[in-house]
C-alpha cells in the first residue's frame, strides 16, 4: 500500500478519524504490514503486547483456553486494552491466513495521551462505553458465521433404508424416526433421497398408490459436504445446485447426517428458531427436555457474539415461557385447563433470568375450579420434579407450585395479598416483591391481572407501606469507598477480595425501581421496561433513566460472564466477582455503575424519606 492508501485506511477506522495530520503521518511512518499463517498465535495470554493490530484480511480469534470470546475481521483493530494495561488477558490466534498492519505500542500510547478524542473513546462514561459498539457487534456476528463449520449447525440424523419399501412404509419410518428426509440404498450401493415435500408434491397431488415402491418418487445424484467444511460453503453449494439440502460426511467418508436450508437459517438466527420450533412441535416430555438442554449453548453463543444482555435475556425468557406453556399442557389435568394460571416470579417473572438458577413459580386456581386435593398435589409435585430434571434447581425458599402456600385459589391469594400489605414484616415484604414480579406463563392471564389490580387497590396511596417496601435497600451497601476504591467484606473469608454484585448493585437497583413502579401502579415486570415507564411519568429524567439501564445491563452482563466462566470450570455459580480479574476499563465501568446505583439509592432515600421510617 502507498502512504496515501495507508492514511486513508487508518482514517476509516473509528476512532482514528480524529487523528491530527501530524499524528496520522506518525502512524503511517511507523506501521508495518505483517503476515500470519492459519492457527498462528499473534499475542499470548499473559504477555506484554508490543503492537496494536489492524486487520486488513483474514480473521483473528480472541480466546481463553479453547473458548472463543471474540472475533476480529477486516477493518477491525485489537487489542487496545491490552496495550493500555501492558498485559494481555487472552490469547489472539488466526482462524485463517491473516494480514495486518502493526503499530508499535509506544506510538499508540503517546498519541492516546495527546489526542483528547482518542482518550475519551477509550475512557468514556458508562452510557457511552456500553452503547457504542453496535456496528462492531454486527460485524463480529457475521465473522462468526463465516468461520462456523457444518457440524456447528443442526444436522439431521441420516436414516437409510432399502429401495424395496413401499410409500406407506417409508412415510411410517419418517414419522417414527422424526426426520424430514429419508435415504434409500439399492443393491448396487447407490443412494437416493426422499423428502417430506416429495410425499406432498408427488404422492398426494398425483394420487399415487401408497403400496407403490418408494423408489418411484426418489431422486438420485446426491450432493455431499463434509462436517468440517465451512457452513457458508454448504450454503453456496446448495445455491449452486438449486438444492434445499445436502448430505453430510465425516473425514472417514461415512454419512453422518443431512443439513437443510432451515438448519442454516436456524444457525444464522443463533439456533433460537430451531429450539423454539422443537418446543412447539414437541410430542413428549423427553422432546421438551432435549430442547431445554440447548438453552446453555444458545446463551454461550449469543454472549460470544457480543449480543447485548437485554436481548439474550429476552430470547431465553421467551424460550422458557414456551417451554413452561408446553409442559403445563402435557401435565395439567383437564380440570386445571381454562381454570388456572401458572405464573413465574422473581427474576424469571421480570424476564431477567438467563442461566437456570432456581424455580420461582405459583399456581392460581379460579374460584370455580373443580379439582381434588389429591389430583392437584400429584400434578404440582410432577411439575416441580420435571423442571428439576430439565435442569431448573429447586427454590431454596420453596417458592414453587409443589408448596401449597404457592398453589391456591384466586380468593385465597387475595387474602394472602391483604395480609402481606397489612402485616408488613420482612417475609411479607419479600412475598409482595416476588408476587409483584409475577408473569403468566400458561393458562388464564386475566387471573393474575385481576390479582395485580387487587394488590394496587390494597396498597392504595399510603406512604407508609411504600416506604416500608422500599426500605429494604437500606440493608445493603454499595461496595464503593469515598475515594472510589472497592470495599470488601472482611468478615467473609470464603470470598476474600471479591464483591457480591447482586447485593451491592443489582438488588438495590431492581428493588428501587420495583418500589417506584409499585407506587405508580405499573403492570410492567421487567426492570428496563419499568425504568422506561418511570421516565415517561417524569420520575426519571432521560439522562438518569439511560444511566440506570446501562448500569443494570453492565452489572448483569458482568455476572453472566463470570458465571459462564465458572460453569466451564465446573464451579458453582454465584454473585461474586474479583475486580482483579477485570481489565482497567471494566473496573472503571464497575465503579461508574456502582456510582449510579448509589445515586438511585439516595433518590429513594429522599423520595420515600427512608431515614425517618
Amino acid at each position: 500500500m502507498s502512504i496515501l492508501e495507508q492514511k486513508a485506511f487508518l482514517s476509516s477506522i473509528h476512532p482514528f478519524e480524529h487523528l491530527t495530520k501530524a499524528q496520522l503521518d506518525d502512524f503511517s511512518e511507523h506501521i508495518d504490514i505483517v503476515y500470519f499463517k492459519k492457527n498462528e498465535i499473534i499475542q499470548k495470554q499473559g504477555s506484554e503486547p508490543k503492537f496494536l493490530y489492524f486487520v486488513l484480511k483474514g480473521i483473528v480469534q480472541e480466546k481463553q483456553e479453547d473458548e472463543v470470546l471474540s472475533i476480529f475481521s477486516k477493518n477491525e483493530l485489537f487489542d487496545a486494552i491490552s496495550l493500555i494495561e501492558n498485559y494481555s488477558k487472552h490469547t489472539f490466534v488466526t482462524a485463517q491466513e491473516t494480514i495486518c498492519y502493526s503499530l508499535p505500542r509506544e506510538i499508540f500510547i503517546k498519541t492516546l495521551h495527546e489526542n483528547q478524542n482518542l482518550e475519551s473513546y477509550f475512557f468514556q462514561s458508562i452510557s457511552q462505553k456500553l452503547n457504542n459498539h453496535v456496528d462492531q457487534e454486527k460485524n463480529k456476528e457475521i465473522a462468526n458465521i463465516m468461520i462456523a463449520k457444518v457440524k456447528d449447525a443442526n444436522v439431521h440424523r441420516a436414516v437409510i433404508t432399502d429401495t424395496s419399501k413401499t410409500i406407506f412404509e417409508a412415510a411410517t419410518i419418517i414419522k417414527e424416526e422424526k426426520v424430514p428426509t429419508l435415504l434409500l440404498k439399492d443393491e448396487n450401493e447407490e443412494l437416493y433421497i426422499v423428502t417430506d415435500s416429495d410425499f406432498r408434491q408427488k404422492v398426494i397431488l398425483n394420487r399415487m398408490d401408497f403400496d407403490d415402491k418408494i423408489i418411484k418418487i426418489a431422486s438420485k445424484g446426491l450432493v455431499y459436504v463434509y462436517e468440517d467444511d465451512f457452513l457458508f460453503n454448504a450454503q453456496l453449494i446448495m445455491a449452486k445446485h438449486g438444492l434445499k439440502r445436502v448430505v453430510v460426511k465425516n473425514s472417514k467418508e461415512e454419512i453422518v447426517g443431512i443439513i437443510d436450508q432451515i438448519s442454516l437459517s436456524s444457525f444464522f438466527a443463533t439456533n433460537t428458531f430451531s429450539v423454539s420450533n422443537t418446543i412447539i412441535k414437541a410430542e413428549t416430555i423427553e422432546d421438551l427436555k432435549e430442547a431445554s438442554l440447548s438453552f446453555m449453548k444458545i446463551v454461550k453463543s449469543l454472549n460470544a457474539k457480543g449480543v447485548k444482555i437485554e436481548f439474550i435475556s429476552k430470547l431465553i425468557n421467551q424460550l422458557n415461557r414456551k417451554l413452561l406453556t408446553k409442559l403445563f399442557s402435557f401435565l395439567a389435568p383437564e380440570e386445571l385447563k381454562g381454570k388456572s394460571c401458572l405464573v413465574v416470579m422473581g427474576s424469571e417473572g421480570r424476564a431477567e433470568q438467563i442461566l437456570k438458577t432456581d424455580q420461582d413459580n405459583a399456581l392460581i386456581l379460579s374460584d370455580d375450579c373443580q379439582i381434588s386435593d389429591e389430583e392437584l398435589k400429584k400434578f404440582t409435585h410432577k411439575f416441580t420434579e420435571t423442571l428439576v430434571d430439565f435442569g431448573f434447581p429447586r427454590c431454596e425458599g420453596n417458592i414453587m407450585v409443589s408448596n401449597p402456600y404457592w398453589t391456591r385459589t384466586k380468593k385465597d391469594f387475595k387474602d394472602l395479598i391483604y395480609s402481606w400489605v397489612n402485616e408488613p414484616n420482612p417475609e411479607n415484604m419479600m412475598n409482595t416483591a416476588i408476587f409483584y414480579d409475577s408473569l403468566c406463563a400458561a393458562g388464564e392471564k386475566q387471573i393474575i391481572l385481576d390479582l395485580k389490580e387487587y394488590l394496587f387497590k390494597v396498597v392504595g396511596n399510603t406512604q407508609t407501606f411504600n416506604s416500608q417496601f422500599a426500605k429494604v435497600i437500606m440493608n445493603f451497601d454499595v461496595p464503593l469507598g469515598f475515594f472510589d476504591g472497592f470495599v470488601f467484606d472482611s468478615a467473609d473469608k470464603e470470598h476474600k477480595n471479591e464483591l457480591d454484585i447482586k447485593k451491592g448493585g443489582i438488588f438495590i437497583l431492581v428493588q428501587s425501581v420495583r418500589a417506584l413502579s409499585l407506587e405508580k401502579k405499573l403492570f410492567n415486570t421487567n426492570t428496563i421496561k419499568r425504568v422506561k415507564s418511570l421516565k415517561e411519568l417524569g420520575v426519571f429524567d432521560d439522562e438518569f433513566a439511560q444511566e440506570v439501564i446501562m448500569a443494570f445491563n453492565f452489572l448483569s452482563n458482568l455476572k453472566l460472564k463470570s458465571n459462564l466462566e465458572k460453569i466451564d470450570k465446573k464451579e458453582n455459580i454465584d454473585n461474586y466477582i474479583n475486580p482483579d480479574d477485570l481489565n482497567t476499563m471494566q473496573k472503571d465501568l464497575l465503579k461508574d455503575s456502582f456510582k449510579i446505583v448509589n445515586k438511585l439509592k439516595k433518590k429513594l432515600e429522599y423520595h420515600f424519606r427512608l431515614n425517618y421510617v
